[in-house]
């Protein structure tokens, strides 16, 4: 039994953590911790936690916990997993894993110094549908172009991901995921060719428009939003020589989703079934703590998403999140 603690009384952990691990045998949320007592006291009594911790670092020092969770702002992502790997936890941190490339090349050679497992939450990459996916993709012969896309209207601008000292920003939030499904997806590495953001001060993007190039000519695209005129869109689409992928939700595949496939002239079309991606995410977790299971979302492969993300910025003008 994985015994996990959370860092932070987040608004995603009950979805990401408390509510999987009930369904999941080998995982167990025995504790919470918070810089506000009372506020971790009624998170802990609302999702029937054991025990409350008045500091992270308390919670860090806890020799009962042996993973956290870490649902914090992302610009205090690489501050506290380097903590817990330093205190000989096991770390799932949510997404991104860093405000920028430099903090994650910092983390992954933390973790594997540590041989502690870190794994970078992003929960989708853990439904049957990703792994459908990519098969569908193989069925395409030669990719001609890779697109993907995550816009949602987020209108409340004192939200904390519009914070620039918190790594705020829609690449940030919204747009990874569309990222990291074009990395999934794609014939290689994707280089990032054009940015442009839409802004909601000098510092941060609310929306975002990137233009890729694959190895062998292929094309992308992402397109992120937290505020525009397109308000909603969760959408992934390959083109190859025999034929066209697209996907509707993505992100969130266990709330609904469909894949249509387009191979020499014949479409077939369906949704994929599994549990809520989350669930799917903590028994993989589980996994690999407990039995050494191998993972996609490694530190590693976070690097290179950071380094994009980076790139991404740079090529709109813009600074990067954390320096």
């Amino acid at each position: 039994m994985l015994r996990i603690g959370v860092l932070g009384a987040a608004r995603i952990a009950p979805p990401a953590i408390v509510r999987p691990a009930r369904e999941v045998d080998e995982a167990v949320v025995t504790v919470v911790a918070a810089r506000d007592p009372e506020r971790a006291r009624a998170f802990a009594d609302k999702h029937r936690i054991e025990r409350t911790l008045p500091s992270y670092q308390a919670l860090l020092d806890d020799p009962d916990i042996e993973a956290v969770y870490n649902p914090l702002p992302n610009g205090l992502h690489a501050e506290w997993t380097l903590k817990a790997l330093a205190a000989g936890k096991h770390v799932l941190c949510e997404k991104p894993f860093t405000s920028n490339a430099a903090e994650a090349r910092q983390v992954a050679d933390a973790a594997a110094a540590s041989g502690l497992v870190v794994m970078e939450a992003f929960h989708y990459r853990y439904h049957p549908l990703s792994a459908r996916m990519v098969d569908a993709v193989g069925q395409l012969g030669e990719i001609r172009s890779v697109s993907a896309a995550l816009c949602f209207p987020l209108p409340k601008f004192s939200d904390i991901r519009y914070d620039y000292a918190l790594g705020g920003g829609a690449m940030m939030d919204a747009g990874v995921y569309p990222l990291t499904c074009l990395r999934l997806l794609g014939p290689s590495e994707p280089t990032v060719v054009r940015a442009v953001a839409k802004n909601r001060t000098p510092q941060i993007d609310r929306a975002m428009s990137v233009d890729f190039s694959f190895e062998g000519g292929a094309t992308g695209h992402l397109e992120a939003s937290m505020w525009s005129s397109k308000l909603l869109k969760i959408a992934a689409e390959v083109v190859g020589e025999r034929g066209r992928m697209k996907v509707f939700n993505f992100v969130a595949p266990h709330l609904r989703n469909r894949l249509t496939l387009t191979v020499d002239g014949k479409t077939t079309k369906g949704r994929v079934a599994g549990e809520a991606t989350y669930t799917h995410q903590l028994r993989a977790f589980c996994g690999a703590v407990l039995r050494g299971e191998s993972f996609p979302t490694t530190p590693e492969d976070a690097v290179r998403t950071m380094t994009l993300v980076d790139q991404i910025y740079t090529a709109a003008s813009m600074p990067l999140r954390g320096v």
